[in-house]
């Protein structure tokens, strides 16, 4: 998995199915800045093409993105990586 933004993006559709409005909405409310859609639609491209994510139909004309089983466990790997790596800045003060 490449890039700190690919791993926000795939923790938001592991929380629930989200389009590309639905994610750069959510990156806004949480960042304080809106990611372009130049931005984020090719990272689900890229998570599309490496099967980490499928698109889901509901009904609605937007497309919808959820994780595969591999997606899955490819962010439970890039999570304990990402605790390893970081753990240690909190455990400073």
């Amino acid at each position: 998995m490449k890039g700190f933004l690919t791993f926000l993006v795939l923790r938001l559709i592991k929380k629930k199915s989200s389009s590309g409005e639905d994610i750069r909405q959510e990156l806004e409310k949480r960042k304080g800045c809106k990611p372009s859609a130049g931005t984020i639609y090719p990272v689900l491209k890229y998570l599309k093409e490496s099967t980490l994510i499928e698109e889901t139909s509901d009904g609605a004309k937007e497309k919808k993105y959820s994780l595969t089983e591999k997606g899955k466990k490819e962010l439970e790997v890039a999570t304990r990586k990402f605790m390893k790596m970081f753990a240690d800045v909190f455990e400073e003060n």
